[in-house]
């Protein structure tokens, strides 16, 4: 059955924690079932009481530091005796032990026997049997030996059926003191669970079993918790007294070490001694250095602490009540050891060796492949686009650098070096010597940017050219010696519409893209309001609008910018020399296209078809071929050339030659007319501004068929 406890002044039915109700009206208010030791938050709300050294390691340390071994006792409920097991054959029979006895043969007798207070049995028609004294594995043999008397020729079984309780006292420094019913298997250490252990302010390694007058066993709960040495742990009797004496001599242990808690010592314990309960002192501990603070009443002030190391002599210093022992942990600095890292096949740790230089940590190029380059090589062949890409960061064979910790002044020095003499060209003089502890940072040229001499540019040309490709563009190359270097253009080649595009401007397009949308995005959000708040009681027309116009807000933000440069070419150009002298950069892109046969009109024109060009077409042609709705806005129409720039009737009204209507188009341009706004209401209003961002990202290169996604 569970163990069950009282306090021993109790008066009144109240049960105690985890056990059987004491006082006189215990038969009337028994626990229902599940009641077993002290439950978990009994045993917390009694731990959550510091004991007064644990306070003063607290402000000493500030940490708050748990009392060895009591967390054993955490969930006492764990450690409840068993009682539903068959008794060893050694365990001795008494008073209120339960006897199951069975006989068949010449006679058939089933029956259990209790033993009473004088330890004997009542056998039927056969008479008492004393069992007092006789084990569990004898029992079968006595009851044998007594049927034999009166009856042949049967058989005899007789096992232990139920086991006795007994009554014993735990006194003294436990979390709860009391009278406790456990168990007749019961030991010292299922009491001292039952009652939660040594409070805080208990001893743990010299508690106390009296029997009678004497003392029976002393127990170190240290030795049953760090070895599982059970000698000591001996079977309780009915009346057992079970003494936890108050703590003796404390120290604690902080720092470097996995079991930082508080230890109870006994007199000469050493700091070896003490480290040794968890496993010694660790790899990752400091030897040459640790700090005891210790208490000198004699002296004042009376704290006063030793450095002491952790090697033999050390160890075998005696620790005193009181003292606090910190250890240090190892320094995470390498004795011989120099980092490679940054744009390098493998950012690792390298042993250092006397006379070291840069080449003994770079012997070769081939160190500075980093592996994400294979990587991103084999992953080409998945993409047919990916062979154009740039899948190695170059790098920047001008400049490296030694970081350096200057143990004078402990200041960083870094002191540079050219990589591409060192590694490349075997130059002694930037072959470096190096020391224990350096970092080499090797750096590719998206690290730090080169000059633009000497930074690789991959320029990529396709189109009407002689051999379309991935070309490295020259120091200072610009775009028509790079077309003229590689063989120049086609007969087919249209060079006013050469579109080229640059990673940089793509950014910056981008940029201005974005922050159209968030002013449209704006001005949307103050006409919806406006808009539905002027309707009229029909609100299902301005409630589709503003649903047509939140796609076209979608549709906006949808849009990527290309990065195209308007190249701003004559009209007649088809020379390479016609064509800007812009200086290359990595990343850039030319298409030259041949020649389109059309031009187009879009927005508010009846047909929106392309029409072929023919030489001597005018914006007035497309016009007039296209057709025009009656909602066109012709002073605000643009044309979108084929170089990407864009030329709008606002600012070209007063050219010679008729007018705007009378400009020469060139193949592949396109006339934009936007709708006209008659009424300003806020919808109108709204409209009006959507038309200007129409005309915005046209200037920012997005293209025709951006413009048609709208």
């Amino acid at each position: 059955m569970g163990a069950t406890s009282g306090k021993a002044d109790q008066s009144s039915a109240l049960p105690m924690p985890g056990g059987l109700p004491q006082g006189p009206n215990a038969a009337s208010s028994l626990p229902g079932p599940g009641v077993g030791v002290l439950s978990v938050t009994q045993v917390a709300a009694a731990r959550s009481q510091a004991s007064q050294f644990q306070r003063f390691v607290m402000a000493a340390t500030g940490q708050d530091m748990p009392i060895f071994g009591n967390t054993l006792f955490g969930t006492p409920a764990t450690f409840a005796p068993i009682t539903n097991i068959a008794p060893p054959a050694s365990y001795v029979l008494g008073a209120g032990d339960e006897i199951q006895l069975q006989v068949w043969g010449s006679v058939d007798v089933s029956t259990r026997l209790v033993v009473d207070r004088n330890g004997q049995v009542q056998v039927p028609r056969v008479g008492l049997l004393s069992v007092a004294g006789v084990s569990a594995g004898q029992l079968n043999g006595v009851f044998s030996a007594h049927m034999a008397k009166v009856f042949t020729n049967i058989e005899v079984s007789a096992t232990v059926a139920s086991l006795r309780n007994i009554q014993v006292y735990v006194v003294g420094q436990a979390q709860q003191p009391g009278t406790y019913t456990l168990s007749s298997l019961s030991t010292l250490v299922n009491a001292l669970f039952a009652s939660g252990g040594p409070n805080a302010n208990g001893s743990m390694r010299a508690i106390e079993l009296r029997r009678g007058n004497k003392t029976v066993s002393t127990i170190d709960l240290y030795a049953f918790i760090t070895k599982g040495d059970k000698s000591a742990d001996v079977v309780l009797q009915p009346g057992d007294v079970i003494v936890i004496p108050p703590v003796g001599p404390r120290v604690a242990v902080t720092g470097a070490y996995d079991h930082n808690a508080i230890y109870e010592i006994k007199g000469g314990t050493t700091i070896g001694q003490l480290l040794s309960i968890g496993g010694g002192v660790p790899t990752l501990t400091a030897t040459q250095k640790a700090l005891l603070e210790r208490i000198n009443p004699q002296a004042e002030p009376p704290r006063q602490v030793a450095e002491i190391a952790l090697n033999a002599i050390g160890l075998e210093t005696a620790l005193k009540d009181g003292d606090v022992l910190t250890l240090m942990g190892i320094t995470p600095e390498f004795g011989n050891a120099v980092t490679l890292k940054g744009s390098v096949a493998s950012a690792l740790r390298h042993a250092w060796k006397p006379n070291m230089r840069v080449l003994d940590l770079i012997p070769e190029p081939a160190a500075l492949i980093s592996a994400d380059y294979y990587q991103r090589r084999n992953q080409l062949v998945q993409t047919l686009g990916g062979a154009s890409n740039v899948s190695f960061d170059a790098i920047n064979w001008e400049y490296a650098v030694i970081e350096r910790l200057d143990r004078t002044t402990l200041t960083n020095q870094f002191i540079p070096f050219n990589l591409g003499r060192a590694v490349l060209s075997k130059d002694p003089s930037q072959n470096l010597l190096l020391q224990p502890g350096d970092v080499v940072t090797v750096f590719n040229q998206n690290d730090i940017r080169l000059s633009s001499e000497k930074q690789l540019r991959l320029v990529r040309v396709e189109g009407e050219v002689a051999a379309p490709g991935l070309y490295p563009a020259l120091p200072g190359e610009t775009l028509p010696q790079l077309l003229r270097r590689i063989g120049g253009l086609t007969s087919q080649a249209y060079v006013f519409g050469t579109e080229f595009t640059r990673q940089s401007v793509r950014v910056q397009q981008q940029q201005n893209l974005d922050q159209v949308v968030r002013r449209l995005e704006a001005t949307f959000a103050s006409q919806t309001t406006t808009l539905m708040t002027n309707a009229s009681a029909n609100k299902e027309q301005p409630a589709a609008l503003l649903g047509a116009q939140q796609q076209r807000l979608e549709r906006i933000k949808a849009l990527r910018s290309n990065g195209r440069v308007a190249l701003e070419l004559q009209t007649d150009s088809a020379e390479l020399s016609s064509l800007p002298p812009l200086q290359l950069e990595n990343g850039d892109t030319v298409f030259v296209p041949s020649t389109p046969s059309f031009v187009a009109a879009y927005g508010a024109v009846n047909n929106e078809n392309a029409i072929v060009y023919r030489p001597g077409r005018t914006v007035g042609d497309v016009l007039r071929l296209a057709g025009l709705t009656e909602d066109a806005d012709e002073s605000n129409m643009f044309v979108l050339r084929a170089d990407g720039t864009v030329m709008a009737r606002a600012h070209h009204s007063g050219w010679l030659g008729g007018g705007y209507e009378s400009t020469r188009l060139m193949p592949g341009d396109t006339v934009v007319v936007p709708p006209r706004v008659d009424r300003e209401t806020a919808w109108t209003a709204f409209m009006r501004n959507a038309k200007d961002i129409t005309q915005i990202l046209a200037n920012l290169g997005l293209g025709v068929a951006a413009l048609r996604s709208l």
